[in-house]
């Protein structure tokens, strides 16, 4: 077993500590308001006063948090990991953040003889929970050896996508999948609908056919129920799409489904909306039926 530090204890973070826990890591952990990490500090972590501390502690540690910034103040910021960490230490983050800013954090922190993977995640809340995440990797294949036993307490697939910002690279990627299949199927639902017939039936049949998936199994049926309690927050949503458009923007790319869903994402969070599961753009997208 091993010993592992974590940062991010929000609705990812402490679920995937508990899972560290239970496969008998030793865990560290360290938060902005101690009292978010009291819940695991009774089930057996350690706490630390600071990033920079709790790096002296582990072999690999975990960072879980909003946005690049975010990543960038804790690594690498006053009192973060780099001024405590050991070389060797492995930082593995799991935001979604910028390919971008985790290529510049990897090589800023391989300077201190740090390694840094980007392994950004999908399967959300219920993932977290069940230890079942799909893992995108980007870094050295020897630090990922490393962590390996950690990621696998908290995820079920794991894939080297490959270099420093490959990991950010595939979840932006997914991020473009999920959207654009959201307002695909709320499309084939709002057809069915013009045309009087139940919508439920029609996304049982294309489930046993070419156009079934994992959008249409559970955001489907979110839309029958009209049920847009948050498995994925829009407003979280709506920050991992910036994130594909200014990628896209800095290469000289245009992504038009991207944008297309980007905008219904920004409405809907304009709308005060922005709790809800980004799967709610169905209602925008059937507005002119009502």
């Amino acid at each position: 077993m091993m010993k592992v530090a974590y940062i991010g204890l929000g609705i990812m973070g402490r679920p995937c500590v508990e899972n560290l826990l239970k496969a008998g890591h030793e865990v560290w952990v360290w938060a902005r308001r101690r009292e978010s990490a009291e819940p695991l500090l009774a089930q057996g972590a350690h706490w630390a006063d600071s990033p920079q501390a709790l790096a002296a502690n582990v072999e690999v540690l975990v960072t879980n948090v909003s946005d690049t910034a975010d990543v960038e103040a804790v690594l690498l910021g006053e009192h973060g990991v780099v001024h405590g960490a050991r070389p060797g230490l492995v930082c593995v983050d799991m935001s979604t953040i910028s390919p971008i800013g985790a290529r510049d954090i990897a090589a800023r922190l391989a300077a201190s003889g740090i390694d840094f993977l980007d392994c950004p995640v999908s399967g959300g809340e219920v993932g977290a929970i069940n230890g079942t995440l799909t893992i995108m990797v980007g870094g050295k294949a020897t630090a990922l050896a490393t962590a390996r036993p950690v990621l696998q307490a908290m995820g079920k697939t794991i894939t080297h996508i490959g270099d420093s910002g490959a990991g950010q690279v595939a979840k932006a990627c997914n991020q473009i999948a999920v959207g654009v299949g959201v307002a695909a199927v709320a499309e084939v639902m709002k057809l069915a609908k013009a045309c009087g017939v139940d919508p439920a039936p029609v996304r049982e049949a294309l489930l046993g056919g070419f156009a079934s998936s994992r959008v249409l199994d559970v955001h489907g049926q979110r839309m029958i129920d009209d049920n847009y309690a948050p498995g994925f927050k829009a407003k979280l949503h709506q920050k991992d799409m910036g994130i594909v458009l200014d990628t896209a923007a800095s290469l000289g790319i245009k992504l038009p489904e991207a944008a297309r869903v980007a905008g219904l994402i920004d409405q809907l969070v304009a709308n005060g909306e922005g709790e809800l599961d980004s799967s709610a753009i169905a209602r925008l997208i059937w507005q002119d039926n009502d």
